[in-house]
C-alpha cells in the first residue's frame, strides 16, 4: 500500500442540542443540495459529520461493488447515494452513505442503507433507521459488514442480507482493502462470470 493509504483520517462531527424540527428544515434547506456534510436528526440532537477521506473511499468502494454484483447477477438496483430520509413525526432524520431500492417502485425509504464505521461518536443511527423503517442496515466496520434486518419492529444481526440473500458480502470486503478500486471490480466481475459459467 501507499503511504497515502497508511495515513487514517478521522471523520468530523459537531453535535448541537436542543434542536426544533423547525431548526432541522431550516438547516437542511439552507446546506440545499450540495455534498459534503452529512446531517442526521433524532429528538432534538443535530450531527454535522464530514466524512474522511478514507470513510468516503471505503463507502465508493462498497456501493461499486454491490452495484457490479447487480448487474452481472441480476436484480435491479437503484442507488440514491445520500438521500435526506426524515419524518417529523417520528423526530428522526438520516443520510446514509449510500442508499438502495430494489426494483423500479417509488417508495419513501430505502430497502438498504450502507453506513461505514470510521470513527467512535454519532448519533445512534440505527435507532434512526428503525423509526424510519428502513428494512436492512449494512454497516462496515473494520473490514467486516454486519447486517441488521428489521423484524417486528427492532433490528436483528443476521448472516446475510434478506432483501438481496445470494449476495456474499464477505466477498466485497477481502476487495475493499484493494488499493485501485477499478482493477478490483475488474476482477469481482470476472469472477462472478466465473462462476456462473456451466460446470
Amino acid at each position: 500500500m501507499t503511504e497515502a493509504m497508511h495515513r487514517i483520517e478521522e471523520d468530523q462531527r459537531v453535535f448541537l442540542r436542543d434542536v426544533s424540527w423547525e431548526q432541522y428544515e431550516t438547516i437542511l434547506a439552507i446546506r440545499g443540495e450540495r455534498s459534503g456534510v452529512r446531517i442526521s436528526y433524532l429528538d432534538g440532537d443535530l450531527e454535522f459529520m464530514s466524512p474522511s477521506i478514507d470513510h468516503e473511499r471505503i463507502k465508493k468502494f462498497l456501493a461499486r461493488l454491490l452495484e457490479a454484483w447487480c448487474e452481472e447477477r441480476g436484480p435491479d438496483l437503484n442507488g440514491y447515494g445520500s438521500w435526506t430520509i426524515e419524518q417529523r413525526e417520528k423526530k428522526c432524520g438520516v443520510e446514509p452513505d449510500e442508499c438502495y431500492v430494489v426494483g423500479v417502485e417509488i417508495k419513501s425509504r430505502p430497502d438498504i442503507a450502507i453506513e461505514v464505521i470510521w470513527t467512535h461518536g454519532g448519533l445512534a443511527k440505527l435507532e434512526i433507521y428503525r423509526r424510519l423503517g428502513v428494512p436492512e442496515v449494512w454497516n462496515w466496520k473494520g473490514g467486516k459488514i454486519e447486517v441488521f434486518v428489521l423484524q417486528d419492529g427492532a433490528y436483528e444481526v443476521r448472516e446475510r442480507s434478506t432483501v438481496l440473500p445470494d449476495c456474499e458480502l464477505d466477498v466485497f470486503c477481502q476487495y475493499v482493502e484493494r488499493e485501485n478500486q477499478t482493477q478490483a471490480v475488474r476482477e469481482f466481475r470476472a469472477q462472478l462470470r466465473n462462476e456462473c459459467k456451466p460446470g
